[in-house]
């Protein structure tokens, strides 16, 4: 024979009014609001991170590496203006130079020129051993020997044209260095005297 269930009692629940639930729905906001404050100040300081020192530590060295490359660039730079300052004033000591150089150069040019003139009138007025027409091969003037005259050195003016057989002036002045003076119209032979020079 079935025994009928016996009822369980439970005790009934009292009314929650209205103002209870609004009391509640406040404590579980606070609630709910400290905690996410909480947590986000925990997440929010960086410094109690195990990722944090290290990171300091390596900004640190990076500012003093920068630091130390920005130092050695302002050196770089000083010294590179200086070089190049020093640079520019020797490009202006050498043109200088060039210029002195291009000076000096024009002025030997010159002198040897002048030098060359006088050389070509030196030979010109040279006369050696030989017989000269006057006024054709040689030019008037006075003539001395270069050089001293030994004993076998003559020399002789004759008349143009006569071979020797109309003689003007001669000498065998056996040393010293002769003089001779000689006018157009006039032959000069000079024999073992070495060179005579216009004077």
């Amino acid at each position: 024979m079935k025994t009928p269930m016996e009822p369980t009692f439970r005790e009934p629940k009292p009314p929650m009014g209205k103002g209870g639930k609004t009391i509640f729905a406040a404590i579980l906001a606070a609630g709910l609001l400290a905690g996410g404050v909480f947590a986000g100040l925990a997440v929010a300081d960086p410094t109690t991170s195990d990722e944090y020192a290290p990171a300091v530590s390596h900004a640190q060295v990076a500012g003093a590496d920068r630091d130390k490359y920005r130092g050695a660039l302002e050196e770089l730079t000083t010294t590179h203006d200086t070089l190049l300052s020093d640079l520019e004033e020797r490009e202006s000591a050498v043109g200088e130079k060039e210029t002195e150089v291009e000076e000096a150069a024009a002025a030997v040019e010159t002198r040897e020129k002048a030098v060359g003139t006088a050389e070509t009138e030196a030979a010109a007025n040279t006369v050696s051993d030989g017989t000269w027409t006057v006024g054709e091969d040689i030019k008037p003037g006075t003539y001395r020997a270069k050089e001293t005259v030994g004993s076998r050195c003559y020399w002789g003016v004759y008349r143009s044209g006569t071979n020797g057989s109309d003689i003007i002036d001669n000498d065998i002045p056996g040393g010293g260095k002769p003089t001779v003076n000689l006018a157009r119209g006039q032959d000069f032979k000079s024999s073992n005297c070495g060179s005579w020079q216009k004077k």
